[in-house]
């Protein structure tokens, strides 16, 4: 999608989990339209990331790790939610199961709350990181897919909780995107050929892909949206 350049000129932007796959994407293409972006993540060894953009270390499962993501920001215009993990075949473990959560979904209202006062002063905007398992179960990742759920939940609450101080709060919810998280599937054609089959625009979504409908969401273009979970996943859920 073509934007004016420096449409996000002036914006200041958190991106968590940055630091490669979707949130990487979504973090270069805000820095590539003008806003000064955070990208956040458990390393500063990323080479997803321009030159352009800031990192800052933090575990989003932390509080005082958020704390510290969000010092010297006064104000914030976009915060995107992209900190995620999936522990496929393990979630069963209630152990396991408690960290896809404190991760995906404590880590995501956790953002969320440390930086509202932020937000408010600009009116600014949230995108969270929900997927097409917010809609469906999976058997090998209960944790993964009820964190999602509840991302989709999380969002759609605070939606309407946010309005009153003129933050809007959407997700996206990526279907099968070729990303680190499912290089195993991509590469097993007995798992991938399914997948594939089901999609009808028959092909792995990109980073890049999540990235524009991540971007849309935060653009001028969306400012009667909230609350909107957006689906980018090549038609699978309605296949």
């Amino acid at each position: 999608m073509t934007y004016q350049a420096d449409l996000f000129a002036g914006k200041t932007v958190l991106v968590t989990g940055a630091t490669q796959g979707i949130g990487a994407a979504i973090a270069n293409r805000l820095a590539s339209l003008g806003a000064r972006t955070i990208a956040a993540g458990l390393s500063s060894d990323s080479t997803d990331l321009s030159s352009d953009i800031e990192v800052r270390i933090g575990d989003v499962s932390k509080a005082e790790d958020v704390e510290t993501l969000l010092v010297g920001l006064d104000a914030l215009d976009i915060v995107v939610n992209c900190a995620g993990i999936i522990r496929r075949g393990a979630e069963h473990d209630p152990a396991v199961f408690e960290q896809v959560l404190a991760v995906n979904l404590t880590g995501t209202m956790r953002v969320c709350s440390a930086a509202r006062e932020r937000l408010a002063r600009r009116r600014g905007c949230i995108v969270n990181t929900a997927s097409m398992l917010s809609f469906f179960g999976g058997s090998l990742v209960p944790a993964y897919a009820a964190s999602k759920g509840g991302v989709a939940q999380l969002t759609k609450s605070l939606a309407l909780a946010y309005a009153e101080d003129g933050i809007r709060v959407n997700a996206i919810a990526p279907g099968w995107i070729a990303t680190p998280l499912t290089r195993a599937l991509q590469e097993d054609p007995v798992r991938s050929a399914p997948i594939l089959s089901r999609t009808p625009l028959g092909r792995w979504g990109t980073p890049q892909d999540v990235a524009e409908g991540a971007v849309f969401l935060c653009t001028p273009a969306a400012a009667f949206m909230t609350g909107v979970i957006l689906p980018v996943d090549g038609g699978y859920l309605v296949a």
